[in-house]
């Protein structure tokens, strides 16, 4: 094989990719209109994907969504699997919004999927209760670091701003260390979660991105929006005050009303430095940090999607400068009481809505 071919081979065996025609199966048609799906722009399928990214980048694109099909992370964290569905049940919706004067199609490439089918495979017999079993789980939530990364510093190298969909959220660190390397220093980060996700270095799962990150000084500053007081373990939360990191809470935003929820992310835009920075930004969204969303930790106790959306509008706007990606982790249509089919619909749909608020900031 010539240098030049096994180099595109080494560098695509990454990410499936996907093309127009894959995705007409999901498109509805109708006379007299488009589709953000017949929008979209593709990775060129006979390129390295650097160069393949260089050159959507010269061809006006500035966002590229990625697939990230695993439920490994949280299934190592002792939770529930389902967020492997994440990114299709997010296509399914999203490629049928209507292509019109309000979204610019040809700014954001569909690249398609992280190729993690073969670790989904070794993971899937394996339980967390068994302690061999759950340091299987836990090392092939490394493997999964290392792909993510390999592929979103592709994207980052190339100068253009990933929306990272579906998995779970241990794929913050691997995000966040592509982000770091392309740039050379760490990033500061704003989180929508009720979980700190600073659990203990104990292995990786999808408790412990941010700790991981900031220990590797991928991550600088970091702020946590609409934390729960009550789902934190007191070593996490110690964890972040000597990281320096800080958080307004679920309690104090909806519960207490000492503050409100757009000054709660003023106060996370401020902490990272606001306009007066450089460094880049990472902007992160746990779903299960909805009201009924479909994730591995549902809760009914939660956020509004229209909080969720002004979240990420709010930050990409106030940030547009800094913001280097968005990810959205942790929606596992599975775990929809009504099923599947239902979680899919469901997960999509608010996946979208985010995914939106975060391009139309243009």
């Amino acid at each position: 094989m010539k240098s030049s071919n096994l180099h595109r081979a080494m560098s695509n065996f990454l990410v499936s990719t996907l093309q127009a025609s894959d995705l007409q199966r999901l498109q509805s048609q109708r006379a007299g209109e488009t589709r953000l799906g017949q929008a979209l722009r593709f990775i060129h399928p006979d390129l390295p994907l650097p160069q393949g990214l260089h050159e959507a980048k010269a061809q006006g694109v500035k966002y590229v969504i990625v697939g990230v099909p695993e439920d490994v992370g949280p299934r190592a964290n002792f939770g529930n699997g389902g967020a492997a569905l994440g990114f299709q049940a997010f296509l399914g919706r999203f490629l049928n919004v209507q292509a019109n004067a309000f979204v610019k199609g040809s700014e954001i490439l569909l690249l398609g999927e992280v190729n993690l089918a073969d670790i989904q495979a070794k993971s899937a017999s394996l339980s967390a209760s068994d302690e061999a079993q759950l340091a299987e789980l836990r090392a092939h939530v490394q493997t999964i670091d290392g792909r993510v990364s390999s592929v979103l510093k592709h994207v980052f190298d190339a100068d253009l701003v990933p929306i990272v969909i579906g998995g779970g959220h241990n794929n913050a660190y691997p995000i966040l260390q592509a982000l770091s390397q392309s740039r050379g220093s760490g990033a500061d980060c704003i989180n929508l979660d009720p979980h700190c996700d600073f659990r203990l270095l104990e292995g990786r799962h999808s408790g412990n991105g941010f700790s991981y990150a900031h220990a590797a000084k991928y991550l600088s500053s970091y702020y946590v929006v609409g934390l729960h007081e009550l789902k934190n373990a007191q070593t996490a939360l110690d964890q972040m005050t000597q990281a320096g990191a800080g958080f307004t809470s679920y309690q104090e935003i909806f519960i207490r009303r000492e503050t409100t929820f757009s000054q709660a992310v003023d106060k996370a835009i401020a902490y990272v430095g606001g306009g007066g920075s450089s460094k880049p930004v990472g902007l992160e969204v746990d779903t299960d940090s909805i009201s009924g969303m479909p994730v591995s930790a549902l809760t009914n106790c939660g956020l509004s999607v229209a909080d969720a959306e002004h979240y990420v509008y709010k930050v990409a706007t106030q940030l547009k400068q800094r913001v280097a990606y968005l990810h959205l982790a942790e929606a596992a249509p599975g775990q929809h009481p009504a099923g599947v089919a239902a979680g899919k619909s469901e997960a999509g749909q608010i996946l979208t809505a985010l995914v939106l608020a975060f391009v139309q900031t243009n």
